[in-house]
This record gives C-alpha cells, structure tokens and sequence, in this order.
C-alpha cells in the first residue's frame, strides 16, 4: 500500500439548474425519453463562470476544511478536458487564485478518466517521497462543448467540479492497487474539440468542430464488456475479492452502465452509488464529486476500501483502490 491520505474533499456546481423538461422546450425530447435511457434528470450549468472558476471554488474549500494555507500545497493538478484556454492552463489559474507560491501547477486531460488518472499522478508525487502535499480537482464546464441542437449529446452532460487534498502519511490508508488502460484504436468512438487546421502556406487541413460527437452503442458496449476485465485486475493486484471493497465511485455516464458493471460483479447497487440523476455527466468532475457527497453525507467511514472506476474518452480506463 501506497500510505497517501485523502484529507477531505470538496464539489461545486453552478446554481442554474437544466431539467430534463427545460430541455423539452428547445429540442425534440423529454424525461421520458432521456431518463429511462440515461439516469439523467437534470443538471447544472454555467451562466457566468468558467471552468478555473468551479476549480478555485473547490480549491478554497478544501483548504477550509482541512484548515490548510495554500502555501503548504507542493502541486496543484487540474484534470479537465475543458480548460478556460490552452494557456494559461487551468491549474494555473487556481494556482495564482489562491495564492500558492510553493505550488506548481498543471492540466491533465484523461477526460471522463480523469479523476482516476489525476489521482494516479498525484499519488506517484507522494509516493516519491519527493513531496508531501497536493491539491487534485476534477473540473469540467462541458456546455460550451455541447450542441444544444444535438439531443443525442446535449442531454447528456453537465457542468461541475470536485476535488481532493492529499498528503503523505504513516497511517494505514492509501493507494492498494490500480490498473490503467488505453483503447485508442478506438478513439473515433469519442471526438471532442477538434481545432481548425490551416497555415499560410497551405489551405484548410481540418475544420473547426468543438462540439462532443459520440458513437454511443461503441461506448455503451466498450464501457460493459471492457471496463469489468480491468476492474478485475485492479481487485487481483489488491488481493481481493469484489464483496470485499465497500464502494465502487464509477464515473456517473450512464445509470445502464453502473447497473451493468454491479451485475458483472454480483453486487448490489448500494454498493455502486450514482448521483447522474441530479448532475449529469461532469467528466472528470463525476468521481470526485460523488466522493464529497458521501463523505458529507459519513457514508464512508475510516478504514473502508473504495473503488475509483474511470472510463470514457480516449478511450481510456482507470481502476484505482483506495483504503481511507
């Protein structure tokens, strides 16, 4: 094990709230189209804020709490497939926010992997032994990447952001084990944010596109069929069974999949929470913010054993251990 502590964590979502029925008045559709395929009921979405702002918000509050100075942090890392720009980068931004003058600071973009990905660097900062204590938030503001006019995609995503503090310890918890995967052979199955291509000295190469394109049987059956096996192997190199871990934080994409994932495991969905009905899919926002939830909430009490399972763009996988 891997003696890392999750301190506290913390989420933030904007206030405006779009129901699924909001939606109805601008497109073809409705909750009783959108929930029985997705989960999805709702979700946030911003009005005035951008994606480094979510990020400081939670970064603020996850100093609160553990009653921290910015200047204790070694390194902010922000997963996001969203930034504010491509410079300065997200984590930057949080970085000069705060005021963390010992921290260095950068973006990772796993997208709805990157929870598990970010929490994968993070650990490995600590385990080095190099660094005591970091800052990981997950934070995504998804509606300026969707077309509102695609009922396919725009239904599905939403706005937010949740976040870890981590710290180097002698206690017995930490990172037990993970298993990290990438697919990206099958990378067309999720395309986002594709840049115009042109120059001076040639015509156009590609096209502006920044919205989401998705091919969601691939996904649904990429995500059913390839996400168990590497859960599988997480839990092999954790010496475990799967009754013996108390939680399973998936990344909340679709409720059919978690369902799907707690089947293959003969588990019962009070072992898989899911909170998509109220938010949507956040990316890399979703583990982190179903994590505070629970926490807040004292469902995870010292000395469980949680499962992080990340899956989606790239295409990539993560499975990530934890005993806190």
């Amino acid at each position: 094990m891997e003696n890392i502590k999750i301190v506290t964590t913390a989420m933030h979502v904007p206030e405006h709230v779009v129901t699924n029925d909001d939606l109805a008045e601008i497109m073809d559709t409705s909750d009783e189209w959108i929930y029985p395929r997705t989960g999805i009921h709702q979700r946030h979405v911003v009005t005035t804020e951008n994606t480094s702002d979510l990020a400081t918000s939670v970064a603020k509050n996850l100093l609160a709490q553990a009653g921290w100075d910015a200047a204790d942090l070694d390194f902010i890392i922000v997963g996001t497939m969203s930034p504010d720009a491509l410079s300065p980068h997200t984590a930057a931004i949080v970085q000069g926010n705060i005021e963390a003058p010992n921290a260095f600071a950068f973006d990772l973009n796993a997208a709805c992997s990157g929870f598990v990905y970010g929490m994968s660097v993070a650990s490995s900062f600590l385990s080095s032994g190099r660094y005591q204590k970091g800052m990981f938030i997950g934070a995504e503001v998804l509606s300026k990447l969707v077309d509102w006019k695609d009922r396919t995609v725009s239904v599905l995503f939403g706005d937010g952001a949740g976040g870890v503090l981590l710290e180097k310890t002698d206690e017995p918890v930490g990172l037990i084990a993970e298993e990290l995967q990438s697919f990206g052979d099958r990378g067309e199955a999720i395309l986002t944010g594709r840049f115009a291509n042109k120059n001076a000295f040639t015509g156009e190469i590609s096209p502006l596109d920044p919205y989401f394109h998705q091919d969601g049987r691939s996904v649904y059956g990429f995500a059913t069929r390839e996400v168990p096996k590497v859960m599988k192997k997480a839990l092999e190199k954790a010496g475990l069974e799967a009754g013996d871990v108390d939680f399973y934080l998936a990344h909340q994409a679709n409720k059919r999949i978690v369902e799907s994932m707690a089947k293959n495991f003969g588990q019962s969905m009070d072992k898989f929470p899911t909170n998509m009905e109220e938010y949507g899919n956040t990316s890399a926002g979703s583990t982190a913010i179903l994590l505070d939830e629970l926490r807040q909430s004292g469902q995870i009490k010292p000395g469980m054993k949680i499962a992080f399972v990340g899956f989606g763009g790239g295409l990539a996988i993560g499975v990530q251990i934890w005993q806190v």
